[in-house]
């Protein structure tokens, strides 16, 4: 039997980056993953990152591959009409956001793990949480090869996603889920070919929604809104690659270079939230706790707020301050549902949802000639884009 101080269950960035910074606060921790090392590096997720996930990740020391390869945006597009229309974040916050693919911050999460010769368990098999309610000595147990493992921990954080076991074990009586499903979902690609524009376009379009973003210079990610019944094979590269130009202002679709696919896939879109996030020595981070749709680029940046208030608290408990753990989740939280406001209202502006008919049409187009004829409207967008304040 193994003893720590947090386990932390999964191995995605919000995981990795917990333990890298308790790690650098002395705070011992042992990381158990499900999947292998390959399989989570494997996951094609979001690649824009606030302020606040770019300074958490200086602190826990694996911001150099970060601030050399990321992309520095200092505005972002939106396009109705067939025009393009641009706010300017660093003008009207004095912030940016940095473009650079959440595979890559977990590659370097795992390097600097690895380096430091840090405590990890991939491919655990039947992991489950116990006594984490109203012990003081909560365990995570797991199979591996075969052979059972437990590991005793102060307390457990739960960063193993919306499918893991850590709020699934949690009694139903003492959670509640806040859940809205959206009738569909983003259809993904990635491409080796240079981005159509030097900054993100979020397209609003009779046909649908489009998203163009990118990866680097060289690697883009697009998107176009399709049916939740809809198939991947249903899409032929130079159908998506028609079928997102019909969705873009002429100019930006005149430039766009096409290529073969390295990945497609769809995505469902949802908004979700668990309430509380802690539950005696167990606290959810992350995806366990709460879902964004897209469009907002809150996803990853949520996860790294949530290990920015664990870290905090779990740095005064161990220094002394016990209490500041009894504040993880309403600190937590209180961040979260403004970024689930945010990304539930871009949603709701950029989509074509035909069950609203003409009038919920033209309330869009409404927005979104206010949005741009209003100073303070822009600001209130590039604040929430930017990331608000921990």
């Amino acid at each position: 039997m193994q003893t720590t101080q947090v386990a932390i269950v999964g191995a995605g960035p919000s995981g990795l980056l917990l333990g890298q910074l308790l790690a650098r606060s002395g705070i011992a921790n042992v990381v158990i993953e499900q999947r292998s090392a390959d399989y989570v590096l494997g996951r094609i997720r979001a690649g824009v990152l606030e302020h606040t996930c770019t300074d958490l990740l200086e602190a826990a020391g694996v911001s150099a591959r970060l601030h050399a390869e990321g992309l520095p945006h200092d505005g972002v597009c939106l396009s109705f009409d067939d025009r393009l229309h641009r706010i300017d974040l660093l003008g009207l916050t004095g912030k940016r956001v940095t473009v650079y693919g959440q595979t890559e911050v977990t590659r370097d999460l795992m390097d600097a793990r690895r380096a430091a010769a840090l405590s990890t368990v991939y491919q655990a098999d039947e992991v489950r949480v116990h006594d984490f309610l109203d012990g003081s000595a909560p365990r995570v147990t797991w199979v591996q090869d075969g052979q059972a493992h437990e590991l005793r921990a102060d307390f457990i954080a739960g960063c193993d996603g919306f499918h893991g076991v850590c709020r699934a074990s949690v009694p139903a009586e003492k959670i509640a889920l806040h859940e809205k499903v959206y009738p569909f979902g983003w259809l993904g690609v990635l491409s080796d070919t240079p981005p159509v524009h030097e900054e993100l376009i979020y397209a609003h379009h009779p046909r649908g929604f489009a998203l163009c973003s990118q990866r680097s210079h060289t690697r883009s990610r697009y998107y176009v809104q399709c049916s939740l019944d809809d198939k991947v094979e249903n899409w032929s590269d130079e159908a998506f690659w028609n079928e997102l130009r019909l969705r873009l202002p002429a100019e930006v679709a005149a430039r766009l270079v096409t290529g073969a696919s390295i990945e497609k896939s769809i995505a469902p879109l949802r908004s979700f939230v668990a309430e509380p996030l802690r539950f005696g020595r167990l606290f959810l981070v992350g995806d366990a706790g709460h879902i964004v749709p897209p469009t907002g680029a809150k996803g990853l940046n949520l996860a790294a707020s949530d290990v920015g208030y664990l870290w905090q608290a779990l740095e005064g408990f161990y220094a002394g301050r016990r209490g500041e753990i009894d504040h993880y989740s309403q600190r937590a939280l209180a961040r979260i549902w403004k970024a689930e406001r945010f990304s539930w209202s871009m949603t709701l502006l950029l989509h074509r949802f035909p069950e609203n008919g003409s009038f919920g049409a033209r309330m869009q187009r409404a927005e979104l000639d206010y949005l741009f004829s209003s100073q303070a409207a822009m600001t209130a967008l590039a604040e929430n884009y930017v990331g608000l304040p921990m």
